[in-house]
């Protein structure tokens, strides 16, 4: 199936930012299929993208080979429930991107039959440089598994996983990451202030900074290890800035960051409320 009907319910930032993926990647326009309860919503997506739009959900998913549930876990199953007679029917690949809903509870509203592909996206996938980890049960076949993988590498880079109980990590590493990396950019730029740099300079280079490091990571093959020890010259600066950071246990303390928010992700997936 080279270019198949695709419907997207729910079209928040995620929902959005694989519909600007898709048409990116130029899917047709005609076969994309966006349903949302706000019009205001839907009217933006048909003039910026010139898909077909509707509110009312069943009517997006009618004719579509992969439905894609965009929607917030806590209103997953009212949606699900809904669309479960027209799924039954047709059988489309189902692609899940609300948070700690697991396979078997989506199985046992949809069909024990049905293809379902979980997916744990980032909220960099907004503009196309996301990281997402998949999941599938036995029912996705490997074309399946393929038109997953390529839907969601539209917004970014893709990593399967063998156990869905890995989703736990993944959305205590990646899922919440970017907040990490923002929390500890935002302390860094207001240290730099506190030490005198005017604040639009301390965000210039901050944010400069960390892209270089990452890209310096993309762009080889040298452990993280290895690059630290190449800018922590002996008796230096960033050794002194390290040591610092190793004495206040940073490691210990980035452990229990993702421990406390695995544990989480556990809990809500168990029907916890927040």
């Amino acid at each position: 199936m080279t270019n198949p009907v695709i419907a997207i319910i729910g079209t928040g930032n995620m929902g959005h930012s694989l519909i600007a993926g898709l048409i990116k990647s130029e899917h047709p326009h005609d076969k994309l299929w966006a349903a949302d309860p706000s019009e205001e919503k839907l009217a933006v997506l048909q003039e910026k993208f010139s898909i077909q739009v509707t509110t009312e959900n069943k009517e997006a998913i009618n004719n579509a080979d992969i439905v894609i549930l965009a929607v917030k876990p806590q209103l997953f199953f009212q949606v699900a429930q809904e669309l479960t007679p027209v799924i039954k029917t047709r059988k489309p690949l189902i692609i899940s991107i609300a948070a700690g809903i697991r396979i078997t509870d989506i199985e046992k509203c949809l069909g024990q039959d049905t293809a379902i592909v979980r997916a744990m996206p980032n909220t960099p996938a907004m503009i196309g440089c996301g990281a997402t980890a998949l999941f599938a049960n036995s029912n996705v076949s490997h074309a399946q598994h393929n038109q997953a993988e390529s839907i969601l590498r539209a917004a970014g880079v893709v990593v399967w996983l063998e156990k869905e109980n890995l989703m736990d990590v993944v959305t205590a590493l990646s899922g919440s990451g970017p907040a990490y990396f923002f929390l500890i950019m935002e302390a860094l730029q207001q240290a730099a202030v506190d030490l005198g740099l005017p604040e639009d300079t301390a965000r210039l280079l901050t944010l400069q900074t960390a892209l270089g490091s990452v890209r310096m990571c993309l762009e080889s093959e040298t452990p993280l290890t290895e690059l630290r020890r190449q800018v922590t010259s002996p008796g230096g600066t960033t050794e002194k800035a390290i040591f610092v950071l190793e004495e206040h246990n940073i490691r210990g303390l980035l452990q229990k960051a993702l421990h406390a928010a695995k544990q989480r992700s556990e809990e809500l997936a168990l029907g916890e409320k927040k």
